[in-house]
């Protein structure tokens, strides 16, 4: 079974990465790139970067979703978490793999109202809607209580500054030989100190371009 790849999601995402590919933010247009890089590694001031960039899909890339549902399947996750779901292109990835491994859970976050609104109808056209939990808000609220007592992933991809405070939140529930995938890690120096280090309790490796992939070890 392979929900990716058939009827409706398959031309859903092929729909969606076109419209990704068109997005352009005037807001976004106006910052320098020193400004840009700035902000992206910012923790005080996140909210209104991404704010401006709210037209922006800031999507994985297909190859990174295909890898993202592969991870999902192969360990039979159930219970996945993820920090910044923008319009939902990720989250129809990993809800797709918990359909395909039987059913579970993904609680996902995004601060953007007019995300969550795109989001939402996104996973109804793909028929995931009923295996996702969207939390509105700053995830360093939204995740800071409520969380499932066991977690299978982590998918990181959202303000890069805030990569080890959402790990932080979540560390303590992610069972042993649980993945955390990183988007743009090179973003955050810290994070990437964190999980590589040999006392962080992790082992890590960059993936492809753009990826940082960690697993939990215990």
């Amino acid at each position: 079974m392979n929900t990716l790849t058939g009827t409706p999601l398959a031309p859903l995402l092929a729909r969606l990465f076109k419209e990704a590919s068109q997005a352009t933010s005037p807001a976004m247009a106006a910052y320098s790139r020193e400004e840009q890089a700035r902000l992206i590694t910012s923790k005080t001031e996140y909210v209104d970067f991404y704010g401006s960039m709210k037209d922006l899909w800031l999507a994985v890339s297909p190859q990174t979703g295909t890898l993202l549902y592969m991870l999902a399947r192969g360990t039979g996750a159930r219970v996945i978490v993820e920090f910044g779901m923008s319009f939902g292109v990720s989250t129809l990835y990993l809800a797709a793999a918990l359909r395909d491994n039987g059913g579970g859970l993904l609680i996902t976050t995004e601060f953007e109202p007019s995300k969550v609104m795109r989001a939402k109808a996104n996973l109804a056209e793909g028929g995931l809607v009923d295996l996702v939990e969207i939390r509105e808000g700053d995830a360093l609220e939204t995740l800071s209580a409520d969380l499932p007592e066991t977690i299978d992933l982590l998918l990181l991809d959202g303000a890069k500054a805030l990569y080890p405070d959402i790990l932080s939140l979540v560390e303590s529930r992610l069972r042993p030989g649980a993945l955390v995938v990183a988007d743009n890690a090179d973003f955050s120096p810290d994070y990437l100190e964190r999980v590589r280090s040999p006392a962080g309790g992790y082992m890590s490796t960059p993936f492809g371009d753009d990826v940082e992939l960690s697993m939990r070890l215990g």
